[in-house]
């Protein structure tokens, strides 16, 4: 469920603690590694630059804590009915200064761990891409992730929606998202925060069956992890804040700003090639 959108607005410090960029370039490479930073250090291994590569994300080393704000816990825990501006202006604090949209979101999580029914990287994708030319595998995300929502763009491209947690759901505390399953019984305002992109993918040759574009809309966790978890669990929707990154999206920014209109339409699966 679409709740809300403001218009783009200019966030981010000189000293952020997360960081979209590239990697230094290896050689023999027009370029390097797309990465989601946290601390300086590569947190994620992102979709690469040019738009025909297979849609991805790939936990790395550096994602191994979360980035929650104490001060806004009971804030976010209570739920957010609007954006917000204090909790946009304080995560957004934490990222690199650009233009970000804000979004509110209602979210039924789904978890879904790699290479089981549902996966995206083993179903949707290896449809489009086929298996990995090295490996002769499919993309392997190197973390459980959560499905959300999906709809059609139009006949040649789908919206594809995943949460994607700092830290493994294993590390969370079971006492904790016990208390989180118990509010989230009684409301759906519960909130979760991330900071997301857009990355709009396409192969440039037909190598699977099922051949259009995937526009992934991806949004790394910050703050909120027992609360995702619990509401998987628990089969409860709650709320997320999204703070969509336009410049570090590969879609273009009008199509980043078609995100809104996109979230209001109906939840719609694509048919499969195999079915």
């Amino acid at each position: 469920m679409f709740l809300a959108v403001d218009e783009p607005r200019l966030l981010g410090s000189d000293h952020p603690r997360l960081v979209f960029g590239e990697e230094p370039k290896p050689a023999g490479s027009w370029a390097g590694r797309r990465s989601l930073q946290l601390d300086s250090t590569p947190a994620f291994e992102l979709s690469y630059w040019c738009g025909t590569c297979q849609f991805l994300f790939r936990r790395l080393e550096g994602a191994n804590r979360t980035v929650s704000i104490d001060e806004l816990e009971s804030t976010l825990t209570t739920g957010l009915d609007r954006i917000d501006d204090e909790v946009v202006n304080a995560f957004g604090d934490l990222l690199a200064v650009g233009s970000y949209l804000p979004l509110l979101l209602q979210i039924s999580p789904v978890l879904q761990r790699p290479g089981r029914d549902g996966d995206y990287f083993t179903d949707e994708q290896v449809q489009t891409w086929g298996l990995e030319s090295f490996w002769g595998l499919p993309h392997y995300p190197q973390t459980p992730y959560y499905r959300t929502f999906e709809t059609t763009v139009g006949s040649d491209a789908h919206l594809f929606e995943f949460v994607v947690p700092m830290v493994p759901p294993s590390w969370n505390s079971a006492a904790v998202m016990v208390r989180h399953q118990e509010a989230l019984a009684v409301s759906a305002r519960p909130t979760a925060v991330a900071v997301s992109t857009l990355d709009i993918c396409e192969p440039a040759v037909d190598r699977g069956v099922n051949d259009y574009a995937h526009w992934g809309l991806t949004h790394f966790l910050l703050d909120g992890h027992h609360k995702m978890q619990a509401a998987a669990q628990a089969g409860r929707p709650l709320r997320l804040l999204s703070l969509l990154s336009i410049e570090s999206s590969l879609a273009p920014p009008n199509e980043v700003n078609r995100v809104a209109e996109l979230r209001a339409q109906s939840h719609v699966a694509r048919a499969s090639a195999r079915s």
